[in-house]
This record gives structure tokens, sequence and C-alpha cells, in this order.
């Protein structure tokens, strides 16, 4: 039965501790912004002070005062959902006929903030400039001021709970990209081995559904292909990417795979990206300039002519990342970047060349990067 492969020995969920302490680093980050209440709508920030991720149906938004209980504005039909999964006792729920804004506003009027300060995340996809007006007009003795940055940033480095969860969302990484290799032989479709992937994924823990990014043969350089009919061949390149989540955190790994034999050139190329991957990694330790962490991959890249330029990023922050997101690019590898490696802090870091992909995510150490993801970067037969 299918039950007998699903993994039990998941990482225990965060504890009310870890939440409590986030919330207080939160609270020091406003009193110095002069906030009196801070809205929370981004989905990333409310599972991380909240717990709880709401449907995106309609507004919601997580109310967190300076002092005192924080309220999780949210949906009257997500109310049992709330209390199962949030570490927090309180929220107000509305029916689907009324209006998010007017019921948040009234919520910060009853906390007796309605003349106070308060903080709008400016960079959140949910607070447009229509929801923004709305607060304005419904609370308009308030002070408002935008809260861009702070969070995303709090997020970046890891605590020992979150490096858990990481490393269950790399082996959920590993073992669906080789459960997808198994399925994938010349005469397969390319939706059986999709297939395969995602019931491996899901047995160990994924809670996402778009759990991977696939192309083959002629299509196989394009790293984000859409899913199609396509039946693999001699031959082919096939290029997996899986990007699973365990409880919202996202690991990430590229890893190609010959559909039959590779010629000497594709093992030549496969060798060489791998061996520059290795020195990158081994860069990056806390301190370590990112500008310089790419450069070692970019130039490496580059002058062993296996690619005429290198546009893209070749690495960034890794972490919770709900819809809309795809993908958290609050810190890239580039050569125009201007920050410093942390410790604790995770990446996707990615080689591509010659219709191949390799990558891997990455936390930084002193001993330099280590790779969560553990299956070996060859070129898969």
């Amino acid at each position: 039965m299918a039950e007998d492969f699903i993994q039990d020995d998941l990482p225990p969920p965060f504890t009310r501790d870890e939440y409590a302490a986030r919330l207080a680093a939160l609270r020091a980050r406003m009193a110095r912004a002069g906030l009196d209440l801070l809205v929370i709508d981004q989905f990333e920030h409310m599972v991380y002070f909240g717990g709880h991720l709401p449907t995106a149906a309609m507004y919601q938004c997580l109310l967190v005062p300076l002092s005192g209980t924080p309220v999780m504005v949210i949906r009257a039909l997500d109310a049992q959902v709330f209390h199962e999964t949030s570490w927090l006792d309180r929220c107000t729920a509305f029916g689907d006929a009324e209006d998010p804004i007017a019921v948040a506003s009234a919520e910060i009027t009853a906390l007796g903030l309605a003349a106070g300060r308060i903080g709008l995340e400016g960079d959140s996809h949910f607070m447009t400039l229509d929801r923004a007006d709305a607060f304005r007009a419904a609370l308009p003795d308030a002070r408002f001021q935008t809260f861009s940055g702070e969070m995303w940033e709090m997020r970046q480095v890891k605590s020992p709970a979150e490096l858990a969860h990481l490393e269950q969302a790399a082996r959920i990484c590993d073992r669906a990209t080789l459960a997808g290799f198994a399925a994938a032989q010349a005469g397969v479709n390319e939706r059986e081995v999709t297939a395969a992937i995602t019931a491996e994924a899901l047995r160990n823990g994924a809670d996402n559904t778009r759990l991977v990014l696939m192309a083959s043969g002629p299509r196989s350089a394009a790293l984000h292909g859409a899913l199609g009919q396509r039946v693999l061949a001699p031959g082919d390149l096939l290029h997996v990417e899986m990007v699973p989540h365990f409880r919202g955190y996202t690991s990430r790994i590229m890893r190609p795979k010959s559909i039959g034999a590779p010629d000497e050139e594709q093992l030549r190329i496969a060798e060489t990206m791998v061996s520059i991957q290795d020195a990158q990694y081994a860069a990056m330790t806390p301190g370590a300039k990112a500008s310089e962490v790419d450069r070692i991959l970019r130039e490496g890249i580059l002058s062993a002519g296996l690619r005429d330029s290198y546009s893209n990023v070749t690495g960034y922050t890794l972490g919770l990342v709900f819809i809309p997101r795809t993908s958290d690019f609050t810190r890239v590898f580039q050569a125009e970047s201007r920050w410093t490696l942390e410790e604790n802090t995770v990446f996707h870091m990615y080689a591509w060349a010659g219709g191949m992909a390799f990558s891997d995510t990455v936390v930084v150490t002193p001993q330099g990067g280590r790779r969560m993801t553990a299956l070996p970067r060859v070129l898969a037969q």
C-alpha cells in the first residue's frame, strides 16, 4: 500500500517560544520606526509571525500593535483552520458580504489606535493602491507610513527549526528527483515522469502541488519550460527542477538526465560546471561578498566557453515562499550585488549551460556552503 512509503519522521512544528521571539524582534523594529500598529498582509509574513496561511480569495491581514495581542482578520470560513494552525488566540472573522478593510479598520479602532501611527507593507503583493486608500479613508485621523523591506530582511538568517524544515524540503527534492529519473525512459511521456515526481514528493511531506519544472529534448535548455505531452526519446536531455514546499519552506534542486548514453561533450560540460560550482560553494562563508561569490561561477562559465553570455543571477534567497510569488529575490547573486553573506542564510545556487542545469539548496557556514540537497551532481543516465 502507498501508506507504507509515507514518511512520518518529520520535523516538529515551530514552538510558541520561537513565534514569540519573532514577534519581539518585529516589535523592536516597529518601535524604532515609531509605529503604534503594523498591518501585515504579505502571506510569508502572516505565516512567519502568525502561523496561519490565509486563502487569497479576499483581503486578509494580521494586525500587530506595539503592545498587546495581535489580531488576525480572516474570512469566517477559515476560522477553524486558523485555530488549528496559528499560535495566536485571537482572530476577527468576517463574512463574504463584508468589506475586509472596514472590518480591519474597526478592529484598529477597537484597539484604541485609530489616531495612531500605522505601518503598511509598501512592498506587499496584497497592499494595492486602492486598499491603502481605503485604509486611509476609514481611519482619517491615523498617520500612515510604509514599512518596507524590514520583514523580508528579518527572515534571511534561519533558526535551527527553520533549517530543519529546509532540510526536509531538500530530502523531498532528492527523493522525488530520483523517482522521476527512474520513470524517465525512452518511450515514456513527460507527464508520467511528473506523476512519479509528484507522488513521491507528496508522500514525503510536500504541501504544494506546483512541484516541478521540467523540459526535455530540444526544450531542455528552457529552465522554466511548461509541461507538455512530449514522449522521451533516445538522445534526449531531461531537465528537472524540484520546487517543493514543506510547511511553506521551499528547497530546490536542478539535475539533468540523458535518455540513453550521453556524448563526450555533454559529459565534459557537466563535469566542468560542477567543478566551477565547487569553487563557488566553497566561497560561501560568513562575511564573503555576494558579488565575489557570483563572479566565481559567472566568469568561470564564460571563461570555460560554456556560454557566450550569462545574464541571469547565479543564486537567490530560499525560505518561506507563497503565492503570488514563486521565488524570493530579496537577496540575489549578481555582479552588482552589494551585500555580504551571513551564517545560516540559505540560497538556491545554480549553473546552466549546454542544455543542462545543476543547482542545490545551500546553507552558509563558516566552512563554506553546505549542500542540503544531496544527490550527486552528475549527468544521470
